[in-house]
């Protein structure tokens, strides 16, 4: 008995070690993804910029900024192309703050792609959904009460103006990059953008409109070497000085490959797709292995209950300040939002406090804006600071909203609605002739958890991908 108690034991521990490669491997896929992204969609991003006249309406401001965010699938990308624009005198502050809400809505889309991972399981894909559609669900509302208002009042733009008026803000160093020293070793060995072309395209600098955004030379070392003597005459001579610039390649793998920037991004996009579902669906089948029984049990308690009676209001705020924390650490709410997923699916973590972690995760990234923004020039400063400034109220204002009164929590109510219209099963029967579409074709469109059978000649499958799902009666 103790000797298979032992084993058990063991094995479990030696489940933690593969645990945390899937989840190195599952942030790191979120990066390419990201990158591949902006290959494949970040010329579009920067020429959609460039068309300045449209920003002058606050819901194409909206609208492209949630386009540009799910083109480069990045919020820091289209924050800092709004940045440049502003810092360069092509966009005002008032019409950067609708994109700046647009980018919001743009960030939230990952996290529902990894939902749709577990659409295998019903009741998990049910759980799994409502929790990244809570994300969604709480953009959508703050933007529908928050952009008319700042139309009318100006509300965010004064109040960031008065901020950045009242502070004497000097240009400091880069904010910490704490989850990037262990992903960008091996990141960066497989791709590495410029992302100053995108910016510079946007900012309407045609030189770069046919530059690729894959780097090819990464480190530029400036030498100078002063007090060598130039004889001007017989009796004279000038110190002077010389400069050197030694400029060492690349060494990711789509160094001068010859692949357009668009075949690159495709090749990434598929393959940091396949990556990012196989290690979230091995993720989940450890995670459902590790949490059994009373494990489980002790995690949702110690999770998903709140402290005891008059303090109970508090353990909302604690979760904000975690989901705010752990953002900051990640430096991606994209990031964190995803991780959490997997574990709402599975039940660990219950959406009522999912919904205040994700409200932190939201706080915990613009807190990482206004660190970059800090590290601006000091001729873009002041733009930067105001930007990220914004960004940051418009989130405090959202949580103001739908946070505080329980009642007022509309965003958990939708997102458990869409949930479970989304798990309810679409069956389709369908009657295919095996001599039509083999067997092995429509196991390929389904690839999640199917199942089929063939009888009297005709193909039956059942497939468990959301909106679509067939059966053979």
């Amino acid at each position: 008995m103790m000797g298979t108690m032992g084993k058990h034991i063991f094995i479990k521990i030696g489940k933690i070690p593969l645990l945390l490669l899937f989840l190195y491997m599952f942030i790191c896929s979120l990066d390419i993804l990201s990158s591949a992204f902006q290959l494949a969609g970040g010329r579009v991003a920067g020429d959609i910029f460039k068309d300045n006249a449209v920003f002058s309406n606050p819901v194409a401001g909206l609208v492209v900024g949630i386009l540009v965010t799910v083109l480069v699938q990045s919020s820091s990308t289209s924050t800092s192309i709004v940045v440049s624009l502003v810092s360069s005198g092509l966009l005002d502050v008032e019409s950067a703050i609708p994109i700046i809400m647009g980018s919001n809505i743009g960030t939230s889309v990952t996290n529902t792609i990894v939902a749709l991972m577990q659409a295998g399981e019903r009741e998990e894909f049910k759980r799994a959904f409502a929790g990244a559609t809570v994300h969604d669900c709480f953009n959508w509302l703050s933007v529908l009460v928050l952009l008319p208002l700042e139309a009318v009042t100006g509300v965010m733009r004064l109040a960031s103006e008065a901020v950045v008026e009242s502070f004497n803000i000097v240009s400091g160093e880069d904010g910490p990059e704490l989850l990037k020293v262990i992903t960008e070793p091996l990141t960066k060995s497989i791709i590495q953008l410029d992302k100053n072309v995108i910016i510079g395209i946007a900012t309407g600098q045609e030189v770069l409109r046919n530059k690729s955004l894959i780097k090819v030379w990464c480190q530029k070392r400036i030498t100078f070497q002063e007090n060598i003597s130039f004889v001007l005459s017989e009796n004279s001579t000038v110190p002077t000085t010389s400069l050197y610039m030694n400029a060492e390649k690349c060494t990711h793998l789509f160094v001068e490959t010859g692949l357009s920037d668009l075949a690159v991004g495709l090749i990434l996009l598929s393959s940091s797709l396949l990556v990012l579902c196989t290690c979230l669906l091995l993720l989940v089948k450890l995670l459902n292995s590790l949490l059994q029984g009373q494990v489980a049990k002790a995690i949702q308690k110690i999770i998903n209950t709140d402290f005891p009676f008059p303090f109970g209001w508090l353990s909302g705020y604690l979760a904000i300040l975690v989901g705010a924390g752990m953002t900051f650490v990640v430096q991606s709410s994209s990031v964190f939002t995803s991780a959490i997923t997997p574990l709402i699916g599975i039940g660990v973590i219950s959406i009522e406090r999912a919904y205040p972690l994700t409200l932190g995760s939201n706080i915990g990234t613009t807190t990482t804006a206004i660190l970059a923004a800090l590290a601006s020039p000091g001729d873009k400063l002041a733009a930067a600071f105001q930007v990220a400034l914004c960004h940051f109220i418009f989130n405090i204002l959202g949580i103001l909203l739908w946070y505080p009164v329980p009642l007022t929590r509309l965003p958990i109510r939708m997102a458990r609605y869409l949930g479970e219209q989304d798990g309810k099963i679409s069956v389709v029967c369908c009657a295919i002739p095996d001599s039509v579409l083999p067997p092995s074709a429509i196991h390929c469109l389904c690839p999640l958890h199917g199942w089929m059978a063939s009888s009297g000649g005709y193909l039956c499958t059942m497939c468990c991908c959301p909106p679509l799902h067939c059966c053979c009666e």
